[in-house]
């Protein structure tokens, strides 16, 4: 059967751009309601045009729009909450490693509290504890040192530099603290003026002389990232500041000792342990704080937030920029 053109005649070009474009624009119409109706309006609904204008137009295909749509859902997170969870406040970084990997930041916490927990209470002579530490080797190398280790380098990689210039400081700290205590490393023992008795070389003058320098450019370390700290939070305000009083203290010690004045060592040591043990105390918090946030707790913990009290300097000339326009 043939079909009369004349009865029935081809559509034209024009005539079936329409058509194609009325079915896009109900095919889009229809994808929008049905994702508003599972997620809600968007942001973008209550602009003109509405949020087809926006995800789903003429000129975007489906694959694109629902990309779009995708992306638009995806779950952000606060300043606020970036800054307790990675102790840094929020930075640009590329790539999107931060949703890939978990959060290191709680690790090196742990490095940090089961080893200078214990040696804060020993300093402080609790229970007829003593020794320097000495007993706590081991939690010096794979706590304080490994695991500071192991997180400052993931901390590293998610681009977070502050916490990664902390955790990997402090755990060199405690490596180095290990290695001084452990004889094969023969670090008191060359002060030793009997080749069969090393240990002698803890008592030697010079011994505790040098090793007070050590302490004494760790608390100036600790000055440094206190000072950082002012743009994070009260808790990491309060870590630094006990640490930068308790290496002070800990070189009055060993300066002491070292000009045979062992009652004043014997005080110095003592309020030393306890400004670690106030330290630890707030790392204790702050770890609490982040593993509640790791599993969704319905319980959030405050940390004290400061990092609005001093503006970054990329928010400064923001600001200025906007004020000169």
């Amino acid at each position: 059967m043939t079909i009369d053109s004349e009865l029935f005649p081809p559509p034209k070009p024009k005539q079936m751009a329409d058509h194609e474009r009325d079915f896009s624009s109900r095919r889009n119409s229809t994808m929008n309601n049905n994702y508003s109706s599972q997620h809600g309006p968007s942001e973008d609904s209550n602009r003109p045009g509405g949020a087809s204008g926006t995800y789903l137009h003429d000129e975007v295909s489906s694959d694109e729009a629902l990309r779009r749509i995708k992306t638009a859902g995806s779950i952000t997170i606060s300043p606020e909450l970036f800054e307790k969870m990675y102790l840094t406040p929020q930075s640009k970084v590329s790539g999107d490693l931060r949703r890939t990997f978990g959060n290191p930041t709680p690790v090196a916490l742990v490095g940090v509290l089961l080893s200078l927990t214990p040696l804060s209470c020993d300093l402080m002579g609790w229970r007829g504890a003593g020794g320097d530490g000495a007993a706590g080797v081991g939690s010096y190398y794979f706590f304080g040192g490994l695991l500071m280790f192991i997180g400052g380098l993931l901390e590293w990689i998610l681009g977070n530099t502050f916490p990664f210039v902390v955790f990997a400081s402090y755990g060199a700290f405690f490596f180095s603290e290990g290695a001084t205590l452990t004889p094969a490393f023969n670090a008191y023992g060359a002060y030793s003026t009997t080749a069969a008795a090393p240990s002698e070389g803890l008592s030697s003058p010079a011994f505790a002389a040098s090793y007070g320098f050590f302490l004494l450019f760790m608390g100036l370390l600790s000055l440094v990232f206190l000072i950082c700290s002012l743009r994070t939070n009260l808790i990491f305000v309060a870590i630094f500041g006990t640490l930068v009083c308790a290496f002070g203290l800990l070189t009055g010690v060993y300066w002491n000792l070292a000009l045979g004045n062992a009652a004043m060592a014997g005080k110095c040591q003592v309020a030393a342990g306890a400004f670690c043990f106030v330290c630890t105390l707030s790392a204790w918090w702050i770890f609490l704080a982040q593993m509640l946030v790791s599993v969704d707790f319905p319980l959030s913990i405050p940390v004290g937030d400061i990092s609005h009290i001093i503006p970054g300097a990329t928010e400064r000339l923001r600001k200025k920029n906007e004020y000169s326009v």
